[in-house]
């Protein structure tokens, strides 16, 4: 907690471009966010990235707040050369899984190492990163080639990897998007996706790599409706789908927050939307696209973290582990030569 002794708001937030304005940083000093998270448009250089990093966590008077990105590899990496490595998607590592499991393993859990320590290096110490989705034939290609498999097994083995390589250079992973997005047949970045898959094609598809990975630190959720589930409400806004199915049945008790708020999957005004996803029970909720007017929405309405919430981030926090030297162009070289069997 702040000199101020301010409880942190439950909600990470964006921020418009590569500098905070005068209005953003009066604003999160009000707010109080937990967190916050970069896009591609808030990224120019190394240096830049830094003092950006820097900035937001001086507004909240926390140098611990979490700070979020989404860097996958492949589609999905907001941090791109030249000043950064173009990291492949999860589809390479599941090809050279279906002849050589034990190759892919290692040369997932280096690559994730290797974004590990670029994460770090710039100051941001959460990824969204691994997608735990298992995507059914026919299904809408949001999730495609991000995919670590097409069998629940595989998707679980190889995830492990990309979490404990993100762990070793003390980057904090999150699975995403419980409890799965893989069969969904439209984008929810801009429609809701409506799964009417039984409880037992559920069970026996979608929710095993979510179990299999229950002690993650952070979790995100599908902005998906189960008709199974619940008819009404996506899990990100279902207290159903979120006790009996991601706090119960697969046993997460990391941090969980939801996907994007402005995501058109959802429906409402940001007030509505911020209390459904906390009366639902995510820990935080999530706005991304810096918008000012829906930032302040989202403000009116959010809550300080609870006492369970608190409790999960030090859990998090713990997990982290002392990064060790190793030498990036040998490690590449080495994820290279793996992946090189299937390409």
């Amino acid at each position: 907690m702040p000199a101020n002794n301010q409880p942190s708001a439950a909600v990470i937030f964006g921020c418009a471009g590569p500098a905070l304005s005068d209005e953003e940083r009066r604003f999160f000093a009000r707010v109080h966010p937990l967190g916050f998270i970069l896009f591609a448009r808030n990224i120019e250089s190394p240096d830049q990235v830094r003092a950006l990093v820097s900035d937001m966590r001086a507004c909240v008077g926390r140098p611990d707040a979490p700070v979020l990105i989404d860097q996958e590899g492949g589609r999905v990496q907001r941090l791109k050369p030249p000043h950064w490595r173009k990291a492949p998607p999860g589809e390479p590592f599941a090809k050279l899984a279906a002849h050589d499991r034990a190759a892919a393993r290692e040369a997932l859990r280096l690559n994730f190492r290797l974004i590990g320590r670029e994460l770090r290096d710039l100051g941001i110490d959460v990824d969204c990163a691994p997608v735990l989705d298992v995507p059914i034939v026919g299904a809408h290609d949001v999730i495609g080639d991000r995919a670590y498999g097409r069998s629940p097994d595989m998707v679980a083995d190889l995830a492990v990897q990309v979490m404990e390589g993100l762990l070793d250079e003390a980057v904090l992973p999150v699975i995403k998007h419980i409890p799965g997005h893989g069969r969904a047949m439209v984008d929810s970045h801009h429609a809701l996706p409506v799964v009417e898959a039984s409880m037992a094609e559920l069970e026996a598809r979608d929710f095993p790599p979510f179990r299999a990975l229950c002690h993650a630190p952070w979790a995100m959720t599908a902005h998906v409706v189960y008709t199974a589930l619940d008819s009404r409400h996506p899990a990100t806004t279902s207290a159903k789908v979120i006790g009996d199915i991601i706090r119960g049945a697969l046993n997460f008790d990391g941090i969980l927050v939801s996907d994007d708020l402005s995501m058109k999957a959802l429906g409402g005004s940001f007030e509505e939307r911020t209390r459904a996803s906390l009366d639902a029970g995510c820990d935080v909720v999530l706005h991304c696209n810096g918008d000012m007017a829906e930032m302040q929405a989202i403000a009116s309405a959010v809550r300080p973290l609870g006492d369970q919430a608190l409790r999960r981030l030090d859990r998090a926090e713990a997990m982290k582990r002392r990064p060790t030297a190793f030498d990036p162009a040998s490690m590449e070289a080495r994820v290279n030569q793996l992946l090189s069997q299937v390409t």
